[in-house]
């Protein structure tokens, strides 16, 4: 199987050193590029990257790991990518004598004791500072590492981890010495702001790897507007009582998820999934709540039309069919995963991050799918909760509900 790279992935590869983070849009072709360097720092050949015949690595090269999603270590995705350079979890298919290993973030606590081998830590999880964090620092500190993401992070905090792992700073106390001022007069620690951000940008830039390519597809993003009851929204904000529980509505947060159930059992919006599937037949549906998952399974779809899941309880395959519908939870299937088999992606609801959109939006858009043009449908309401989400996504941050609910007091 010959292995062929494109122009912006061996610039990538030139410019990638121990310890840096590959940054690729979703579906950009950040795991196979990141195997290939592997390769080449292994006395890997240029030339095998270009179509050529494969040249084997020194004999033995470094043991590899590869920290990734439960997904994808479940679905074997990372095997496919390793296939081509004669690599396997497998040691009677592996070309090579070293130990080739694909884990979950869940067990890198595992691999602590690791070291002199090289690991490949896909998808950013190396945040905050819980076991994972800790387990990761003392894995950089005697192997060579480098890290894949798509979204490397959204504040400076993001990067403390990769920071430390590259020797900037021996502590995090010492980072928020010279860079953080706290508010004050707060009861818990919260930020205010940064400060010198010159050296967190210059430090950024020489570990950040953008892989810069320019897509085949194009997107068509497209929002429905769909109804919703303004009686039951109204007297949801007025007297805030749950009338599912028959009880009263505590918090923010549970006003918010009542106000959003309110908007989102509409059978408008049903309506609106099935008018949608008539021109596409085979459909990923995006959703957030276990009641809108039990609305979606009670459809009255197109005869013959397969139904599968993708949630904490059930990890179905894609279906095969000629019509079907795939029912992901947001936060269980947002990343990990790929499909080539539909150009089409509705929303049920929204999601409160836009980081988690744009992720479950990606897993249509391929390097490698047949379409041309990508459709996305934005079920959502004019509610004032369904708005306030969309401008929040609109300007690329998280809806904070609770910053919400105080507004509207």
């Amino acid at each position: 199987m010959a292995i062929t790279l494109y122009d912006y992935q061996i610039d990538a590869i030139n410019r990638m050193k121990n310890g840096c983070i590959l940054c690729g849009g979703v579906g950009s072709g950040k795991s196979i590029t990141a195997i290939s360097y592997y390769y080449l720092q292994q006395d890997g050949d240029t030339s095998s990257l270009c179509g050529e015949d494969y040249i084997p690595m020194g004999d033995p090269p470094k043991d590899l790991y590869i920290i990734t999603t439960a997904r994808k270590r479940d679905t074997k995705e990372w095997e496919g990518e390793l296939s081509p350079f004669l690599l396997s979890t497998n040691p009677e298919i592996n070309l090579y004598t070293n130990k080739v290993i694909v884990d979950s973030w869940n067990n890198i606590c595992k691999y602590v004791s690791v070291e002199n081998a090289f690991f490949i830590f896909d998808e950013q999880r190396v945040v905050g500072s819980g076991a994972w964090v800790k387990a990761f620092r003392k894995i950089t500190k005697v192997n060579n590492w480098i890290l894949l993401s798509a979204t490397p992070g959204d504040t400076w905090q993001d990067y403390i981890p990769v920071f430390l792992a590259n020797g900037f700073y021996r502590t995090k106390k010492e980072f928020e010495d010279e860079h953080v001022v706290y508010a004050r007069f707060c009861k818990f620690p919260k930020i205010d702001k940064y400060v010198n951000t010159k050296r967190l940008i210059r430090l950024r830039d020489s570990i950040l790897v953008n892989m810069e390519f320019k897509r085949q597809t194009v997107s068509h993003h497209e929002n429905i507007f769909v109804s919703y009851s303004i009686e039951k929204y109204k007297d949801l904000m007025r007297n805030r009582w749950n009338i599912w529980e028959d009880k009263p509505i505590d918090n923010a947060s549970e006003l918010c998820y009542s106000l959003r159930r309110v908007v989102n059992e509409d059978e408008s919006r049903q309506t609106a999934v099935l008018e949608i599937m008539e021109k596409h037949p085979k459909t990923i549906i995006f959703y957030n709540f276990n009641y809108e998952l039990d609305i979606l399974l009670g459809l009255a779809y197109m005869d013959s039309t397969e139904i599968a899941e993708w949630n904490g309880r059930k990890h179905q395959p894609i279906p095969e069919s000629d019509k079907w519908v795939y029912l992901v939870q947001y936060n269980a299937g947002a990343e990990g995963w790929n499909c080539i088999k539909t150009d089409t992606i509705i929303f049920y609801s929204q999601n409160y991050s836009y980081k988690v959109v744009t992720q479950s939006a990606g897993r249509i858009d391929r390097l490698n799918t047949p379409y041309t043009d990508l459709y996305y449908y934005h079920l959502k309401s004019r509610s004032g909760i369904d708005l306030a989400i969309s401008r929040a996504l609109a300007s690329k941050k998280k809806f904070n509900e609770t910053k919400w609910i105080n507004s509207r007091n």
